[in-house]
C-alpha cells in the first residue's frame, strides 16, 4: 500500500512534455492544412489524469525556453500540477510532434521532433532528490530511460530515493523501440528499472518482448518472482488482469466505449490504477478503476481529454456495473 507518511504530492513523475499537432482532416500529414495544439507525453497524461481524479502531483522535467515551452508551462498550472522542478533552457528546444487523423479501426501515426529536446538533458540532482522526497508515490515510465544516460540515471535516483523514504513505485513499460539502438539494450535497460519497481504495468506485446513469455499469467509471474508486489497486465480489447504476490488475482473485461483515438489509453490505465491505490481500495478495484479510466481516454480526440474526473468516473461505472455489461 502506499506510504503512510505526510507528503507535500501524491505522486511524483518526471518525462517528456511535447507540444502536439493533431491533423483536423484526414490523409497524409504533407497534405494536411489544419492542425489543433495539444500537448503529449505519457507521464504528463498520468499526471491530467490524476489531477482530475483530486490527486496532488509534482512534475519534474525541462523545456526550451521557446513559444512551445510556454504552452507545456501554462498547461502544466493549469491543470494543478506543481512546476517547483520543471527547468527552462535556452540553448535547448522543446520538442513536439505531429499526429494524423487516423481512419477507423486504425492507431494514429505519430511522427516525432524530438532529438535535440531540452528533456534529453535531464539528470539528477541533489534538487531533483529532495523533490522525490516529497512524494507519497513516484511513477516511471520506460520512455525517459531511451532519452539518454541523464534520465536514466534520474530515473535510477527517483528508485533510490523512494526506497530511502518509504514510497512506493510504479513503472509502465511504455516501450518505444525506435528510440533504442536495439532491443536488447531497450529490454535490458527496461528491465533494470521494472523490477525495483512495487507495481508493473505492461501490455501484453510489451510484456512478451521483456520477458519472452506469452500469457498475462506468464508475464507477470516472471515480474514477481523477481520481487515486484503487483503486475496488471493491459490486453487492449480483451481487458486487463491484476496479479499479487500475495496470490491475488482480478480481471477486469473491456468496457463498451465508442473508440476515437486509441493513444493515451494506457496512460489512463496507470492513472485509475495509482488512483485506487492511493485511495486504498481492495487490489480488485485497483484494475477496474484502470480499465474505467483507461477506456474512456479513447472517447475523445486528443492524450488527454477524455480522462474523466471523479463525478465523470462514477456516472460510467454505475453505468456499466458488473451485472450490466
Amino acid at each position: 500500500m502506499p506510504s503512510t507518511v505526510q507528503r507535500d504530492f501524491d505522486v511524483v513523475t518526471f518525462g517528456e512534455i511535447m507540444a502536439m499537432f493533431v491533423a483536423e482532416e484526414s490523409g497524409p500529414l504533407a497534405r494536411v492544412d489544419r492542425f489543433t495544439r495539444r500537448l503529449a507525453g505519457a507521464e504528463f497524461n498520468v499526471a491530467v489524469g490524476l489531477r482530475r481524479l483530486g490527486h496532488s502531483v509534482g512534475f519534474i522535467t525541462r523545456l526550451g525556453t521557446d513559444p512551445f515551452g510556454e504552452f507545456v508551462l501554462q498547461q502544466l498550472e493549469a491543470n494543478g500540477i506543481d512546476v517547483g522542478e520543471v527547468d527552462l533552457h535556452a540553448n535547448e528546444p522543446t520538442g513536439f510532434q505531429l499526429k494524423n487523423r487516423p481512419g477507423e479501426d486504425e492507431d494514429p501515426l505519430v511522427v516525432y521532433f524530438r532529438s535535440h529536446s531540452a528533456a534529453r538533458t535531464l539528470a539528477p540532482t541533489e534538487a531533483t532528490a529532495a523533490y522525490v522526497r516529497r512524494a507519497g508515490h513516484v511513477h516511471l515510465t520506460g520512455i525517459p530511460l531511451a532519452l539518454g544516460s541523464g534520465p536514466r540515471n534520474l530515473a535510477a535516483q527517483a528508485v533510490d530515493v523512494a526506497r530511502e523514504t518509504g514510497a512506493t513505485v510504479s513503472f509502465d513499460p511504455n516501450l518505444r523501440p525506435s528510440l533504442w539502438p536495439d532491443t536488447a539494450e531497450m529490454v535490458r535497460a527496461i528491465n533494470e528499472i521494472a523490477v525495483q519497481a512495487d507495481w508493473v504495468l505492461p501490455g501484453t506485446s510489451e510484456g512478451h518482448i521483456l520477458t519472452g513469455e506469452t500469457t498475462p499469467a506468464g508475464i507477470a509471474r516472471w515480474y514477481l518472482d523477481r520481487g515486484v508486489k503487483v503486475v496488471a497486465v493491459k490486453a487492449g480489447s480483451r481487458g486487463a488482469e491484476l496479479f499479487a504476490a500475495d496470490g491475488t488475482h482480478a480481471s477486469c473485461p473491456p468496457f463498451p466505449v465508442s473508440v476515437v483515438d486509441t493513444v493515451g489509453a494506457g496512460d489512463g490505465f496507470s492513472a485509475g490504477f495509482l488512483s485506487a491505490a492511493l485511495d486504498g481500495l481492495p487490489l480488485a478495484d485497483w484494475v477496474h478503476r484502470a480499465g474505467a479510466v483507461g477506456a474512456l481516454a479513447t472517447t475523445s480526440r486528443g492524450d488527454q481529454e477524455g480522462l474523466p474526473d471523479r463525478a465523470g468516473l462514477a456516472t460510467f461505472l454505475e453505468a456499466h456495473a458488473p451485472a450490466s455489461i
